[in-house]
């Protein structure tokens, strides 16, 4: 049995993006006049990590670092949600901006959580099997066509659980498809960085895994031991 180098490294770095695209979604920008939120340019990098993981170590590793991934959203979601209604110390006059930044109301939460982890498993599921319906080729291909899929699933899940109703129908609409296209170029843009870390990191590690028995049930939590 093999420990790998870098794959507690990776699933730190995609945890972190993902708490920081939690505490940031409220900040809304512009975007070629389109008001968007501030993380269409950085959550795609979380599925660049997913993409990693998957190509390199296989679908069922993957599947156990979204579970890691969904578990450490909803505990400092839920943390967060505490800070906000604990009393403040008397003479804390930052009260107000803790409370409108971390605060969120529960549907938000909601929305949020099953967005990553459907987003999560059918991104890892797709490039899985193309990988081995095109018998590892056409990196491209998989890692900006399992981000199309689970980005827009991703995003259409979030935006409908959270804000239907408060936004107009023909907004919530055109925001969907808005952010999954910024967040498919983020994706693409960064392919040629893809292909240069996936080829250094199969080799670190000895691995280019092909998920041809896979069990593909989502609802496995753990992993394979490494090396496996």
């Amino acid at each position: 049995m093999k420990p790998y180098k870098y794959l507690t490294l990776i699933t730190a770095l995609y945890i972190t993006m993902q708490l920081v695209s939690d505490i940031t979604a409220g900040k809304i920008i512009s975007l070629w006049g389109i008001p968007v939120s501030v993380t269409v340019l950085f959550f795609p990098i979380t599925y660049i990590f997913a993409d990693l993981l998957t190509e390199v170590y296989g679908f069922a590793r993957a599947r156990s670092v979204v579970w890691t991934v969904l578990l450490a959203s909803v505990i400092a979601g839920v943390l967060y949600q505490v800070a906000v209604y604990l009393p403040p110390a008397v003479g804390f006059d930052a009260n107000a901006a803790y409370s409108r930044v971390l605060g969120s109301i529960p549907r938000i939460l909601l929305g949020g959580w099953i967005a990553v982890w459907v987003g999560g498993i059918l991104n890892d599921y797709v490039l899985a099997k193309m990988k081995v319906w095109s018998k590892g080729k056409h990196l491209w291909a998989r890692t900006i066509g399992s981000t199309a899929v689970g980005e827009f699933a991703n995003t259409a899940l979030f935006y409908t659980i959270a804000l239907y109703a408060v936004l107009p129908n023909n907004l919530l609409i055109s925001s969907i498809i808005s952010g999954w296209l910024i967040k498919v170029a983020v994706e693409t843009i960064f392919t040629p960085l893809t292909y240069w870390v996936v080829a250094k990191l199969k080799i670190a590690e000895g691995e280019d895994h092909y998920d041809r028995d896979t069990n593909f049930n989502p609802l496995i939590i753990t992993a394979p031991v490494a090396g496996k």
